[in-house]
């Protein structure tokens, strides 16, 4: 099992993810998404739904959580991996 926390940082140092649900789902809808990850409180249906093909994980804690987690001051509801950078987060 991968370290979600360093595998986190590390895309975001070296590949590129951005953050929010409107942001993430741009990314899904255009086809630039090749993960989303959400926090377990993430309201948005549409992003917890398969019907996208892009895979889904949802992190096991809150959105404030999920923030800390990625090194950020806000909370985090959803993210999407745009280039997964030297992580190997796409293995989740």
């Amino acid at each position: 099992m991968i370290d979600l926390g360093r595998a986190l940082k590390s895309a975001i140092s070296t590949g590129k993810v951005v953050f929010g649900e409107q942001q993430a789902i741009k990314a899904v809808k255009s086809g630039e998404a090749k993960m989303v990850i959400l926090s377990s409180n993430c309201p948005n249906e549409f992003l917890k739904s398969k019907g996208h093909n892009v895979p889904v994980h949802v992190f096991d804690g809150t959105n404030m959580e999920l923030g800390a987690l990625a090194g950020k001051p806000f909370s985090v509801s959803a993210l999407v991996i745009i280039d997964k950078g030297a992580s190997n987060i796409l293995s989740l």
